[in-house]
């Protein structure tokens, strides 16, 4: 199917972060997020990206599905996806009550999106060894999609001890909700093709795409209608790019900076040396503004070399008010998304 053919589905991205140097009152913040979650819905974005971490002093989300009922009951038809939830941290048969009744909440609209984590100190926090985080990731995944599937579970492991284990409600999707794996390594692209429904991770490349087809094919799993999120790490659209560039710059270089030490510790790849200004970030193409014709065009461009089906972008730079975001919303919402349609 061509590119021109081939929907792509559009999506906002939170992580609810509350820097102390833009503080805002807490409940305002989550209030308002959830009335922009609700007007996107009605004008053209089809999921919600949900992402997770512990013990940040900002205040970044660090519980995922009790945010994704609170959007379920104010919602109709947008999708909510985990983008991702760090399945290390979760009991997992805990995690698939919690999976079925979100998903009976919503009426069927969740998705769940798993990764290993990699920042030391959330192990150190919760008492798991950080080497254990993929073997511990495998084996939740495994037993949460046979929960999922209506299973009677019995699994014994160095991990978990689980005997005749069966979850009720059942969640409204069957055989479950779709399971989304992220990541950054080539265990992050196994590990998706042998337990998820489809593969997430920002700023992907085709490299990236053809890898993930290839261990799909290692695991003899289907390579049709294959599911692949990713997009730009943030794309705002304005009908005055420079203005709103100021506006946002200094709280993207804190998001990227934070992300980028996060990634350095863990002996990942940073998304950008160090930022120590504007200019540092606008040449980091880390935060692009852009008016809707180049926003059209630049989608166009990444989804003829990664074959997406959804597309995110951060929706709110830490620290800015949703109402910031509205007008930029609005544009994306009325003249980009179209193009697509």
């Amino acid at each position: 199917m061509s590119q021109d053919n081939r929907k792509i589905r559009f999506g906002l991205w939170y992580d609810f972060r509350n820097p102390s140097q833009w503080h805002q009152s807490p409940d305002q913040l989550y209030a308002a997020t959830f009335d922009q979650i609700s007007w996107g819905e009605n004008h053209g974005f089809d999921d919600v990206w949900l992402s997770e971490h512990h013990f940040i002093e900002d205040g970044y989300l660090p519980s995922i599905l009790p945010v994704a009922a609170a959007i379920a009951a104010r919602t109709k038809r947008i999708r909510i996806a985990s983008g991702v939830l760090l399945m290390p941290f979760h009991n997992p048969v805990r995690l698939a009550e919690d999976i079925a009744v979100v998903d009976v909440i919503s009426g069927g609209r969740l998705e769940l999106g798993v990764g290993v984590g990699f920042k030391h100190e959330e192990f150190e926090g919760f008492g798991v060894p950080f080497k254990e985080r993929g073997a511990r990731t495998n084996q939740s995944l495994e037993i949460i999609r046979r929960l999922l599937r209506g299973e009677q579970v019995t699994f014994k492991s160095e991990f978990f001890d689980l005997k005749n284990v069966k979850v009720t409600p059942e969640p409204v999707q069957k055989p479950h909700p779709p399971i989304w794996l992220g990541g950054f390594t080539r265990a992050a692209l196994r590990r998706a093709a042998r337990y998820g429904d489809g593969f997430t991770v920002p700023g992907a490349t085709h490299d990236v795409y053809n890898q993930y087809l290839a261990e799909l094919m290692k695991q003899n799993r289907p390579t049709e209608n294959i599911r692949f999120a990713s997009a730009f790490w943030c794309l705002v659209v304005s009908n005055d790019p420079e203005k709103t560039f100021a506006e946002a710059a200094d709280h993207i270089i804190y998001q990227a900076n934070n992300y980028s030490k996060w990634l350095s510790e863990a002996g990942l790849n940073p998304l950008s040396e160090h930022l120590g200004d504007r200019e540092q970030l606008r040449e980091s193409g880390l935060l692009q503004v852009v008016d809707p014709d180049t926003a059209i065009r630049m989608i166009r461009e990444f989804a003829s070399t990664v074959p997406i089906t959804h597309f995110y972008s951060w929706t709110l730079p830490p620290g800015l008010p949703p109402r910031w975001a509205h007008s930029h919303l609005e544009l994306f919402a009325s003249k980009v998304i179209p193009a697509f349609r």
